[in-house]
């Protein structure tokens, strides 16, 4: 919902590369740049959540499509459920922390200390 939605004040709003309303615009989606496993540095952290409950997460992350993929990867070896809150984020469930770590090592993500 935008600030003035159904008052005379109401712009609705337009692409700014081709000036048209976005309903009608064609222009087509700006691609994100994908960075190579190799130039990322990721994080990861075992945090506490309520009620008791252990997450392991993986911060840092570029934006990227492959992000499900790797979360599937992940969940399976780990035997955990797990989600993808942000583009950047990971969440597993549970105290995986080093045996992902080893897997981020082996396709190739380099890790902070």
């Amino acid at each position: 919902m935008r600030l003035f939605e159904g008052t005379p004040f109401d712009r609705p709003p337009k692409c700014d590369r081709c000036d048209q309303l976005v309903e009608d615009c064609e222009c087509p989606p700006i691609p994100v740049p994908e960075i190579p496993p190799e130039k990322q540095r990721l994080r990861v952290a075992v945090e506490k959540r309520k009620r008791g409950k252990i997450v392991t997460v993986i911060r840092d992350l570029a934006e990227s499509n492959q992000h499900a993929e790797l979360l599937t990867v992940l969940k399976s070896s780990c035997g955990a459920g797990g989600n993808l809150p942000s583009a950047t984020i990971i969440e597993i469930q549970g105290d995986h922390a080093e045996k992902i770590k080893q897997i981020l090592q082996d396709r190739g993500y380099k890790l902070k200390k």
